[in-house]
């Protein structure tokens, strides 16, 4: 429980929103400036996915080791560094004049995202652990804060794009970097250390393994998922993987604890968090497509046009809700939070190449960004609450492996469906729509998938909110 005063609590709350605000959007900022970065540096149409790929893979890669790091050092001193690496990354990737130095900083990006994200969610729970009600406010703002990110790259991203440069869709985190990195030591707390080692063969296989898993997923629409190539990776992370359990199993301070799992609800619902991600992160993207290379938004009314959906998530997560989770508990808001993101991404499949904004779209995704509200808050505080105190870090650690490795693999699932369907036949119109129409269906196959799993394997507690506050009150 945080001695913090009332004020800097809201405050440390403010810049650990921005913080998941920054990560998220660092994922969609770069989507409406791919067609000039691939004009400058040289991109081929195969491997400019990459620029945001080489981002997700290091920062799924590294998120364990991230938490663990900050159950260790300290969450405020790894949140610190996160910043520092993501500062370095955005200038390498802003001022990059080549492929290879604009994927390594984008690398170094990701990195720096896979220090923060686990660290910010450490420091929420100290800060509001003790109080079940601000729990679940803190809780509602900085999930807010994650598809708000998302959404609103989208929109910045276009501004940038059409009136400045795209260098400065990196640049931009600049100044917020050097403003989280003199605000860290007023406003938050002083993490004590805690003994133990950092289980570095555990965190090599666990990086190799998720990246590697990651790597082959998002190549295999350019080399044929049933490739050679593909099914070597695949293989190759399985045992990457199974090499880091059986470590795991055998060390006495293992990097995650097995035993982490069987906390009630926990695995369901990072399960949950892997499909929401996997839901909606090919629905901006290729709900982005379709307003440029279908409806010929150019960058800036593309951004703008998203705008309406990001001010329904933030309206729903901080009020809605929170006062739904109390009345309803976890279980039937994350159930009816998916089917509702079904629902929505179904409608989007319904769009039309003479198709115009207000019918074809903004129905559509407002209907997905009341479902995404809905379930994001109550399967984030289940998986980050059932953990012990001293876990916080690997636990928080553990959520963001499953929605960031979620997004990366469903964005890459749904883009070997919607070039079958005809998405990669650029200026063809109807064949450009049939395959974002096949995204957007294939998508909500996957959060009526969510839907089910939660449905039958989520435990409903006696008193409902127990779910939540009861392992959060013991810290």
């Amino acid at each position: 429980m945080s001695t913090q005063t009332p004020t800097r609590k809201w405050w440390a709350l403010a810049l650990i929103a921005a913080a998941q605000f920054m990560v998220i959007m660092d994922t969609s900022i770069i989507g409406i400036a791919l067609p000039q970065m691939q004009n400058d540096l040289g991109f081929t149409q195969q491997n400019l996915t990459w620029v945001f790929n080489a981002y997700v893979i290091a920062f799924g890669g590294l998120l364990l080791l991230g938490g663990r790091l900050s159950d260790l050092f300290g969450a405020r001193r790894v949140f610190g560094a996160g910043w520092l690496i993501l500062l370095i990354g955005s200038i390498t990737a802003g001022a990059a004049g080549n492929v290879a130095i604009e994927l390594t900083g984008r690398a170094v990006q990701g990195a720096g995202a896979a220090l923060i994200a686990p660290s910010a969610l450490t420091l929420l729970m100290m800060l509001f652990g003790g109080s079940p009600k601000e729990l679940t406010k803190a809780l509602s703002i900085y999930g807010a804060a994650a598809p708000a990110g998302g959404t609103a790259g989208v929109f910045f991203g276009g501004v940038i794009t059409e009136y400045i440069s795209w260098p400065w869709v990196f640049y931009i985190n600049i100044p917020i970097a050097v403003i989280a990195l003199l605000a860290i030591p007023a406003v938050m707390p002083n993490v004590p250390t805690r003994s133990g080692s950092i289980d570095v063969l555990g965190a090599i296989t666990v990086t190799a393994g998720l990246g590697t898993a990651v790597y082959a997923v998002v190549r295999a629409p350019e080399v044929v998922w049933a490739s050679g190539q593909t099914w070597a990776g695949l293989a190759a992370a399985a045992g990457l993987l199974a090499a880091f359990v059986l470590i795991q199993a055998k060390r006495q301070t293992p990097l995650m604890r097995l035993g982490i799992f069987t906390a009630p609800n926990l695995a369901v619902a990072n399960v949950a968090q892997l499909l929401l991600g996997a839901a909606w992160i090919p629905m901006w993207f290729f709900l982005n497509l379709y307003l440029q290379q279908v409806l010929g938004y150019s960058a800036f009314p593309a951004g703008a046009a998203l705008l309406p959906m990001t001010v329904l998530i933030m309206l729903c997560m901080i009020v809605v809700a929170p006062r739904a989770m109390v009345r309803f508990g976890a279980k039937p808001m994350i159930v009816s939070g998916l089917v509702v993101l079904a629902a929505g991404l179904a409608w989007l499949s319904l769009v039309r190449p003479t198709g115009n904004f207000w019918i074809d779209v903004l129905p559509a995704s407002l209907v997905a960004a009341v479902g995404m509200s809905l379930a994001f808050i109550p399967s984030l505080g289940t998986a980050i609450s059932a953990a012990r105190p001293e876990e916080g870090g690997l636990a928080s650690g553990i959520v963001n492996v499953s929605y960031q490795v979620g997004s990366a693999v469903g964005l890459a699932a749904m883009t070997a469906v919607a070039a079958a369907a005809g998405a990669n036949q650029l200026g063809n119109t109807v064949e450009l729509t049939d395959g974002f129409s096949a995204a957007f269906l294939g998508a909500s196959a996957i959060a009526i998938a969510g839907a089910a799993i939660t449905a039958v394997a989520m435990r409903t507690p006696k008193t409902t909110k127990a779910q939540v506050r009861e392992p959060v009150s013991a810290a």
